[in-house]
């Protein structure tokens, strides 16, 4: 494990960590890739305290670029750590409380040497929650959430500055690995030092991120304080009991065993659940067919709490468009279509304008549609057509 450069173990423990979060974390497999990056995060921890890249004696002026993105390391250690499975109450105590440690000790890096702007430290000083005024709690989360997302853009843009080819970063992790050396290029191209407008940009985009992160850790800070709340006013784990030697229960229950209409499922199997089928291919106990494979079992996971109604394809706008094209709007109207003439009006007007071919055709076709119209008056007496309210 020494032997792996400090940059390469960081890197290796984000990228196992990221493939993690995609995946249940029930799953013995995410647990088992959970338990790898804690090992190399911890490992990553140790190393950075044994080389003091750290002091409460320097100024952020002080610390290289490459040394700058170590100060990550306790906040991706209080990521992983919450992804950890448990099931006793006491267990998920003291874990929660190691997530606090280590976001805790991550805000403190960032206030002792100034990286928080004051703008952020009054914007996440206190938690949504706090704020009693719905309205108000609602504005100071749209102000937080605007503010991650821009910095988030800042973050991906001078990370295209310094890599056009890289990919956006799904995770908050895969962004901490992306501004780390590649572990896939050789040792002389990792040991080269940047120039400087790449050693301008890199220091920029890791500020950025420390940033963003400070409002991730500030949020899961809130909600940290919520769950240790909870688990220390929850009741204990009540004592498992221990079955009865005495014959006399034993053969109690062996009697009212024999009254009951279905016949008790054997318990033993490699589970304890017993079998699932019995020799002539009965179901002896309720059981769920599920896929083998993870990424399904996570998908149909996902589908359990969705909404019970179809969910909008296109925005109001994109509807109105394609409206528009099948010409189910109309358009016009309006103080312009009120001035403009009728098409009589325009009729007569072009019929007008004598000693032009223009004109003549107008003129014709005004005098044809004027002749149509004497017709149908003589055949058509005024009020022949009215036939309501005759008694």
């Amino acid at each position: 494990m020494e032997d792996v450069p400090l940059p390469s173990l960081f890197h290796r423990a984000l990228t196992t960590a990221s493939r993690a979060l995609n995946l249940p974390t029930i799953e013995d497999e995410t647990q088992e890739l959970i338990q790898s990056a804690l090992d190399d995060l911890r490992q990553c921890s140790s190393r950075v305290a044994k080389l003091s890249l750290f002091s409460a004696n320097e100024h952020l002026t002080d610390i290289p670029t490459r040394d700058l993105v170590y100060i990550l390391v306790p906040y991706a250690l209080s990521e992983v750590l919450s992804r950890v499975r448990t099931t006793d109450r006491d267990e998920r105590l003291d874990l929660v409380s190691n997530v606090k440690r280590y976001l805790e000790s991550f805000v403190r890096y960032l206030e002792l040497y100034e990286i928080i702007t004051e703008e952020d430290k009054a914007l996440y000083g206190r938690a949504a929650s706090s704020v009693s005024d719905p309205a108000k709690r609602r504005e100071l989360k749209i102000k937080q959430y605007k503010r991650e997302k821009d910095i988030r853009t800042r973050i991906e843009a001078l990370r295209k500055r310094k890599n056009p080819n890289a990919t956006d970063a799904n995770t908050n992790l895969e962004l901490i690995a992306s501004v780390l050396p590649d572990p896939s290029q050789n040792s002389d191209e990792a040991s080269t030092e940047p120039d400087t407008d790449t050693e301008d940009i890199l220091r920029e985009a890791v500020i950025f991120l420390l940033r963003f992160s400070y409002a991730e850790a500030q949020a899961q800070l809130e909600s940290t304080d919520q769950e240790l709340e909870l688990l220390r006013n929850a009741p204990p784990t009540p004592p498992q009991r221990q079955p009865s030697d005495d014959p006399r229960l034993a053969k109690k229950r062996e009697e009212d065993s024999m009254w009951k209409l279905d016949a008790p499922v054997n318990r033993g199997g490699p589970d304890g659940k017993g079998p699932l089928l019995d020799p002539q291919g009965k179901p002896l106990r309720p059981f769920m067919i599920l896929p083998s494979n993870a990424d399904e079992r996570a998908r149909f996971q996902a589908q359990v709490f969705q909404a019970d109604h179809r969910l909008p394809t296109m925005t109001i706008d994109e509807y109105l468009e394609v409206e528009r094209q099948r010409g189910n709007i109309i358009s016009g109207g309006g103080p312009a279509s009120e001035a403009k003439p009728t098409s009589k009006e325009q009729l007569a007007i072009d019929a007008e304008q004598d000693g032009t071919v223009f004109g003549e055709q107008k003129a014709e076709e005004k005098r044809q549609k004027d002749e149509s119209w004497a017709q149908y008056t003589d055949t058509h007496p005024r009020g022949a057509g009215n036939t309501m309210n005759r008694g």
